[in-house]
């Protein structure tokens, strides 16, 4: 387990399952939400977020946190294990919640408040998002590790096992 990727719902707990991980194996820890936006609120090009990634790619030793579907397959033939978050969507939903006005290391900027558009995303992850994401992990499953976890409890017992 050298090159990691945690993928799932927002709010599903894969940035504290990511520094968990980072901590236990030394793995260097990479937040896609850091590569997309600026603290202003604003995002990079697409293909300044795909250089990044590429140079995450050329080291042999990394854990790279976050869903992005337009990279998930790039981003799946660089890596050897994936940590799946399929968790229902009202713990992701909480999840965000709970979060809202703490700073975080894995986003430049604290959210204070719901954004609604935000909110309707992870509402329509499961017809959205969970399909191409079960398709891209079937096709990628004979030559990578992928371990699914369907609840936060699941995670935190896989990190006590290391």
């Amino acid at each position: 387990m050298n090159k990691v990727l945690v993928i799932g719902c927002p709010g599903a707990g894969k940035s504290t399952f990511s520094r968990k991980l980072a901590r236990k194996t030394g793995l260097p820890l990479h937040y896609l939400d850091m590569l997309w936006h600026r603290p202003d609120r604003t995002t990079v090009a697409p293909d300044e977020f795909d250089r990044n990634l590429q140079k995450i790619f050329t080291t042999d030793r990394w854990i790279i946190d976050g869903n992005y579907i337009r990279t998930l397959d790039m981003r799946l033939n660089e890596c050897d294990t994936v940590f799946f978050f399929n968790l229902p969507i009202d713990v992701c939903l909480a999840g965000v919640e709970a979060r809202m006005g703490k700073p975080r290391e894995d986003m430049p900027w604290t959210e204070n408040e719901w954004d609604e558009e935000f909110r309707q995303w992870i509402l329509d992850f499961p017809k959205d998002q969970l399909p191409l994401i079960r398709q891209l992990l079937e096709s990628h499953k004979s030559n990578r590790r992928i371990i699914q976890f369907c609840s936060r409890q699941e995670a935190d017992d896989f990190i006590n096992t290391l």
